[in-house]
């Protein structure tokens, strides 16, 4: 969802950066592209490290609340799709080929960009609270989908911008159309690179599982 989609991993950037200056640090650029991707668990993780503060369980839940909260306010602000991404997804749903959104982000976000998104365009939805703590890049997100969907995670195609998320639908045995966005993802198996969504219709994603 998050910079496959949506261009909005630019908007997490300012409660990200914002928190890290509330602890008195501030947010390098490396640590930052390695939260792409990622949980909440895992993000807040690499943002308390990265400050050099060792956070208490309340410290943890504190600045979970803190940012979502902050980051609820600038999705609300305005959320862009990326290009391609709302065509392609139309295209795609009155194939009559059932979708799922698979994402990091946990669900109550979700709902928000659902809003821009279009909820009725998917089958099925998981988000990073839902799996039980299996999140990208193991492949439980996708596996659960595939299974919520009734089909061989191994004839799914999984559209992913991000090597966290592409590690997760490779290891569920999908094959993967990559739209990089802010992080670089390498080359590997199961791996087809656009530069973009524009064009991507039923026949695009077929093509890649022929």
């Amino acid at each position: 969802m998050d910079g496959t989609l949506l261009d909005s991993e630019k908007l997490w950037d300012i409660p990200l950066y914002e928190y890290a200056e509330k602890l008195g640090g501030e947010l390098s650029l490396k640590t930052r592209q390695a939260m792409v991707g990622t949980n909440v668990p895992t993000t807040l993780s690499l943002l308390f490290g990265e400050v050099g503060v060792t956070p208490t369980q309340d410290d943890l839940s504190d600045a979970a609340a803190w940012i979502l909260r902050r980051t609820e306010e600038v999705f609300r602000s305005g959320l862009v799709f990326r290009p391609g991404a709302q065509e392609a997804l139309r295209s795609v749903r009155a194939s009559g080929v059932p979708m799922a959104l698979v994402t990091s982000t946990d669900r109550a976000l979700t709902e928000i960009c659902l809003d821009t998104i279009g909820r009725e365009l998917f089958d099925v939805t998981v988000c990073g609270d839902e799996v039980s703590g299996l999140n990208k890049p193991l492949p439980e997100p996708y596996l659960r989908a595939a299974r919520l969907l009734g089909a061989d995670a191994e004839r799914c195609v999984a559209i992913e911008d991000s090597p966290t998320g592409v590690a997760s639908a490779v290891a569920a045995g999908c094959t993967v159309l990559v739209i990089p966005c802010d992080v670089p993802v390498d080359a590997g198996e199961r791996r087809v690179f656009r530069s973009s969504l524009e064009g991507v219709e039923l026949a695009t994603l077929a093509d890649l599982l022929n």
